[in-house]
């Protein structure tokens, strides 16, 4: 693929991405207030939006057929976020004192280095051709602490109690 079309493909995907995940965390917002056809609305185009990332992504060449490579891709930008990415944002907020970015990048950056352990075992069984183990993943919807199989008691980054965590279940 040509430079200036990859680098165009590149911000489309980064585009098509952030909008998608703009309109999830409005439909969001459209639940809690009890919008429900403005929640379809904003899912749907999330939906599309992610059709184009997904479609754009797909022609960087970025989807290999060999799973534990994809898993790689997650692996490599959770390390980056941990290793560089999130110690500088989370110095930068509290060089300027600013407690609301300094709570979130700590959020993040602590979620983080459990999500570089989960896939670094997704990789080690997807190279051996072996599904996933956990049958329960929770996270925390306030800071994104993620645990297999059972929630904690309370959530060791920012306190909230283990019924406010989100179950994913096979």
């Amino acid at each position: 693929m040509r430079e200036m079309t990859k680098k165009f493909l590149e911000d489309a995907f980064a585009g098509e991405s952030m909008a998608h995940m703009k309109y999830l965390i409005f439909a969001d917002e459209a639940e809690q207030r009890g919008l429900k056809k403005l929640v379809n609305l904003f899912k749907a185009i999330a939906y599309a939006e992610f059709v184009h990332a997904r479609n754009h992504y797909r022609e960087l060449g970025k989807i290999h057929k060999e799973m534990a490579e994809n898993v790689k891709q997650c692996l490599d930008g959770e390390n980056f976020e941990i290793d560089e990415m999130y110690p500088v944002y989370n110095t930068t907020a509290q060089f300027q004192d600013e407690k609301g970015a300094e709570r979130s990048t700590r959020f993040a950056w602590e979620a983080e280095k459990i999500h570089a352990g989960m896939y670094e075992k997704a990789k080690e069984l997807a190279e051996k051709g072996e599904d996933y183990s956990a049958d329960k993943i929770y996270i925390c919807p306030v800071c994104g602490h993620t645990a297999e199989e059972e929630p904690p008691e309370k959530c060791p980054v920012c306190g909230a109690a283990r019924n406010a965590y989100r179950e994913f279940s096979v």
